[in-house]
C-alpha cells in the first residue's frame, strides 16, 4: 500500500458515531445531513425512471438534460454559466476528488483554509501533496479569515488553494472583497482555487433579489418565482460572481444539502473549458457516470428548487435560532450564530481532547456530536453540532442533557 495511504489518519466523526450507533436513547447530531427524507416529488421522478428501465450508463459528463437545468440554474444565482461547462458526479466528494486528480501532482504545494471538513485535506495529500493550512481565527465564537496570513501563504509555488465557503464546520462564509482579493493573489501567482459552494444556498444573511436577476426576466416566469424565492432566502457570494470561465477555478456543489439528497451521491463541477474533456475521461475512470435515475431526481429537484429550497433554508435557520440562544446560555459554552451551512461550532470551556470529550458525551449523556479537532488541530476543545433537525425540540433535549452532564462533572 501507498504510504499516502497508509498515513491516512481514519474519520474521528466516524470514530464518535460508531461509539453510538445502535444506541435508540442517543440524540445524533454528528453527521452533516438533516433527518427529514428527500421530498416526495423527488423520489416519484427517480421511481417513474426506473419503472421505464432507465438502467443503464449515461453520458460520462451527465444527462444533456441534466447540465442544462444546472446551468440555468447556476445561471439564476451567479453571471451565466454555460451547459458546456457542466460535469456531473457521482456526490459532491466525488466532483472534489476529481478536481483534485485533474490538478495536483505528487510534491505539489496545496494550500487550504481550515478548519474544514477533514476530506479536503486528505484528497490533495492521497495524491501525494504537501498540504499546508491557514486557520482561520475564532473571535467571540465567530471565526474570521486572515486575509494577510492567506495571501502570504499563497506564492507562485502554490498550486493549489482548497477554500469552503459557506464553511463546516465553523459557518465562515468569504465576504465578496475577501474573495476579490484572493482570486486577485492567485491569478498574479498562477495559483488554482478549489472553492467548495455546496453551502451557498443554506446561507441566512439578506440577499438582495434583484440584483441575481436578469433585466429580461420574463414576468411570470422562472426568474420570478427565483426572484420570490430569494426575497427571503439568500445565495452566499461566490467566486463564480467575479470570475471569467477561462480562470484557473474550479466550483464544486452537490445536491445533497440544499434539495436532502445526501444519500442520493449526486453533484456538480463548474469548469473552465479547458478542462470538461479531462474531466470526463477521469469520470470514466473512476465512476463511468452518475446513475440515471438520480439524474431524472435532480432534474425535478431543480424544477421545484423555489417550492423545495426556500422551506429548507426557512426551517434551518428557525433550527439554528433554537439551538445557539440554549448554547449560548450554558456556562462555560461559546457560540456565535453560524451565517451559513448547518451547524453550530462551540467551545467548551475546560475540556482538553474534543475527541475524548465527544466520546464522553456519547457514553455519559446520549448525546452525538462530531468533534473539532476532526476539521483541524486548531479547533482542539471545539464541538459540531448539526442543526439539521425535522424536530426542533430535539435540539432542546440535547441541550438539556449537555447542560445536566456538566451539572454532574462539577460536583
Amino acid at each position: 500500500m501507498r504510504e499516502a495511504i497508509h498515513n491516512l489518519e481514519a474519520s474521528k466523526i466516524r470514530e464518535v458515531a460508531n461509539a453510538g450507533m445502535g444506541r435508540d436513547d442517543v440524540l445524533a447530531f454528528w453527521f452533516g445531513e438533516s433527518d427529514e427524507v428527500t421530498p416526495e416529488v423527488i423520489r416519484q421522478a427517480a421511481i417513474e425512471s426506473l419503472q421505464r428501465g432507465e438502467t443503464f450508463y449515461a453520458h460520462n459528463l451527465g444527462l444533456p438534460e441534466l447540465r442544462e437545468a444546472i446551468a440555468r440554474y447556476t445561471s439564476r444565482l451567479h453571471p451565466v454559466v454555460d451547459a458546456s461547462r457542466i460535469a456531473v458526479t457521482s456526490g459532491g466528494v466525488s466532483a472534489l476528488m476529481l478536481a483534485v486528480q485533474a490538478l495536483v501532482d505528487a510534491g505539489d504545494d496545496v494550500v487550504a483554509v481550515t478548519p474544514v471538513w477533514p476530506n479536503l485535506t486528505a484528497q490533495p495529500a492521497i495524491m501525494g501533496a504537501q498540504v499546508r493550512t491557514v486557520s482561520l481565527v475564532p473571535m467571540n465564537g465567530q471565526w474570521t479569515l486572515d486575509l494577510p496570513a492567506l495571501r502570504a501563504a499563497i506564492t507562485p509555488k502554490t498550486k493549489l488553494l482548497i477554500v469552503n465557503a459557506p464553511n463546516n464546520p465553523t459557518g465562515w462564509t468569504m465576504t465578496r472583497d475577501e474573495q476579490q482579493a484572493v482570486l486577485d493573489h492567485c491569478r498574479a501567482t498562477g495559483t488554482w482555487i478549489l472553492a467548495d459552494e455546496v453551502y451557498e444556498r443554506l446561507y441566512f444573511e439578506p440577499t438582495p433579489a434583484p440584483s441575481r436577476l436578469k433585466a429580461d426576466s420574463p414576468p411570470g416566469g422562472e426568474g420570478e418565482a427565483l426572484g420570490r424565492e430569494l426575497d427571503s432566502n439568500g445565495c452566499a457570494p461566490s467566486f463564480l460572481d467575479i470570475s471569467t470561465p477561462d480562470d484557473r477555478l474550479v466550483v464544486t456543489h452537490s445536491f445533497s444539502k440544499s434539495f436532502l439528497m445526501t444519500g442520493w451521491r449526486l453533484g456538480w463541477l463548474v469548469l473552465p473549458p479547458a478542462m470538461v474533456d479531462g474531466i470526463g475521461k477521469l469520470i470514466e475512470f473512476n465512476t463511468s457516470c452518475a446513475s440515471v435515475f438520480t439524474q431524472r431526481a435532480a432534474i425535478a429537484a431543480l424544477e421545484h428548487t423555489a417550492d423545495i429550497t426556500p422551506r429548507v433554508v426557512a426551517h434551518l435557520k428557525h433550527c439554528r435560532d433554537t439551538l445557539v440562544p440554549l448554547l449560548a446560555a450554558v456556562p462555560g459554552v461559546q457560540v456565535a450564530p453560524a451565517k451559513g451551512g448547518m451547524y453550530a461550532f462551540f467551545r467548551l470551556e475546560g475540556f482538553g481532547d474534543s475527541l475524548e470529550l465527544a466520546k464522553r458525551l456519547v457514553a455519559e449523556a446520549g448525546l452525538g456530536l462530531a468533534p473539532g479537532n476532526a476539521f483541524a488541530p486548531e479547533a482542539q476543545g471545539w464541538l459540531r453540532w448539526c442543526f439539521a433537525s425535522k424536530d426542533p425540540q430535539r435540539l432542546v433535549q440535547g441541550v438539556e442533557r449537555l447542560r445536566g452532564w456538566l451539572a454532574q462533572q462539577a460536583r
